[in-house]
C-alpha cells in the first residue's frame, strides 16, 4: 500500500481559481490601510475571496466579495496585484488547494448593514500588522511588499478619480 493512499493530500490535486478584493485606503494620517475580515470557520483574518463567478469578469466577482463579505464599497483594479495559494478546509474534512488572484480596490465607504455582518468581523490594519495575522506566507509577502507598492496604488486611485 502507497503512503498517504486513501487520504486527501492537498498537493496532489492541482489548485482551483478563486478571487480576492484587497481593500485599501489611506487613513487621516496618510497612512496605508488594508481591511480584512474574519472567516466563517476558524475566524482566521482573510482578505474577501471566493470563487469566480459565470458571467462576471474576475475582479468584479472581488470587487461582490468584498461587498458581500466586508461591506465595502470602492474601486476596483482590473489588474492583480498578485496571486497567493491555500488550502480551503471543506465541510468533509478534506482539503482542496487554491491558487487566489487577489486584485486591489480603494474603498470609499463601508456599509453599516451588509450581506455576511453577522458572521464576520472586519478590521483596517496596516499592511506589516496584516502580514503577520494571515496564515498563506504569499499572502503576507504581498501584504509585506505593499508600501513599496505604493506607487501601483497611487496609479489606480488616478485611474479612480479619472472615472
Amino acid at each position: 500500500m502507497s503512503k498517504g493512499k486513501g487520504k486527501n493530500k492537498a498537493k496532489d490535486i492541482p489548485p482551483v481559481d478563486q478571487i480576492a478584493a484587497l481593500p485599501v485606503h489611506w487613513d487621516k494620517t496618510g497612512k496605508l490601510r488594508v481591511l480584512m475580515v474574519t472567516s466563517r470557520d476558524r475566524g482566521r483574518w482573510v482578505m474577501p475571496k471566493g470563487w469566480e463567478m459565470d458571467g462576471k469578469k474576475p475582479w468584479h466577482a472581488a470587487e461582490i466579495e468584498a461587498l458581500e463579505e466586508a461591506g465595502a464599497v470602492g474601486f476596483i483594479s482590473d489588474t492583480p496585484i498578485g496571486h497567493y495559494h491555500y488550502d480551503k478546509r471543506l465541510e468533509n474534512g478534506k482539503k482542496l488547494p487554491c491558487r487566489v488572484t487577489l486584485y486591489p480596490m480603494l474603498v470609499d465607504t463601508l456599509k453599516k448593514r451588509w450581506k455576511e455582518r453577522k458572521e464576520r468581523k472586519r478590521h483596517w490594519f496596516s499592511p506589516k500588522k496584516a502580514a503577520k495575522l494571515v496564515e498563506e506566507k504569499e499572502l503576507a509577502s504581498l501584504l509585506k511588499a505593499l508600501n513599496e507598492q505604493n506607487d501601483v496604488l497611487m496609479a489606480i486611485r488616478q485611474m479612480r478619480d479619472a472615472a
